[in-house]
């Protein structure tokens, strides 16, 4: 399962490159972009363990500012310093909801995909503090494999997530919370999940999975970020 994690998260990179006019490049050991990604975002992300330096540096632009996503944690990368480790996880396909979906204090969060240039700018100025105003382009709301998830208390965005699929798992990235409790919105990420890719399981990273583990997610194993000074 961790292959499929590692894809996914892969196949998410490449989703926000397109969006942004800058496809990537999938070879047999790594995914690069030869073009400065998005912020936030890796210029390689290994997809075997087998995978070396020359087989990730090679496809990118190196110089400072660079990362690289370690998938396995087994990279050494002279001149790369690591900028942070986190674990993979994993969750069996959930069931869809069987009841409303609350926020702590009781009030009731209505979920939805984001379906407009609209709704995504309040989903990434809630998710951001508006401080990202231009990571998410409309663009990506074309990709067929892609949900933005907005979770709305009286109309505001309060939280949530992005879904991407691929092969037979669902990724979930992106939960956030700035109206409400984070709790909230890990489960309605999951029951929307549910709704929207019925019977796949579910898999991402956290850099701390415990709020993921507390709603049915396993660890997979690690992973590291490295960035180049």
């Amino acid at each position: 399962m961790i292959d499929e994690a590692v894809r996914n998260n892969a196949a998410w990179c490449e989703s926000m490159c397109r969006a942004h006019g800058r496809p990537g490049v999938f070879g047999p050991l790594a995914w690069t972009n030869p073009a400065r990604t998005p912020l936030f975002y890796p210029d390689a992300v290994t997809l075997s363990p087998e995978a070396g330096a020359a087989d990730v540096l090679g496809g990118i632009d190196a110089s400072s500012g660079a990362s690289v996503k370690d998938s396995f944690a087994t990279l050494d990368l002279p001149g790369f310093d690591v900028l942070f480790s986190a674990e993979w996880i994993h969750r069996p396909a959930p069931e869809a909801p069987r009841g409303p979906l609350l926020a702590a204090t009781g009030d009731p969060i209505a979920w939805e995909v984001a379906a407009d240039a609209g709704a995504l700018r309040e989903w990434a100025d809630a998710c951001f503090s508006g401080g990202a105003p231009d990571l998410f382009p409309p663009a990506l709301l074309d990709d067929p494999d892609v949900r933005v998830l907005c979770g709305r208390i009286g109309g505001d965005v309060v939280c949530g997530a992005v879904l991407n699929a691929s092969g037979t798992v669902t990724g979930v990235s992106n939960v956030f919370a700035s109206g409400c409790d984070l709790a909230a919105a890990w489960a309605g990420t999951v029951a929307t999940a549910a709704e929207l890719f019925p019977g796949r399981p579910l898999v991402g990273y956290e850099s701390d999975p415990s709020d993921a583990l507390a709603h049915g997610f396993t660890t997979l194993g690690p992973l590291r970020v490295w960035l180049k000074p």
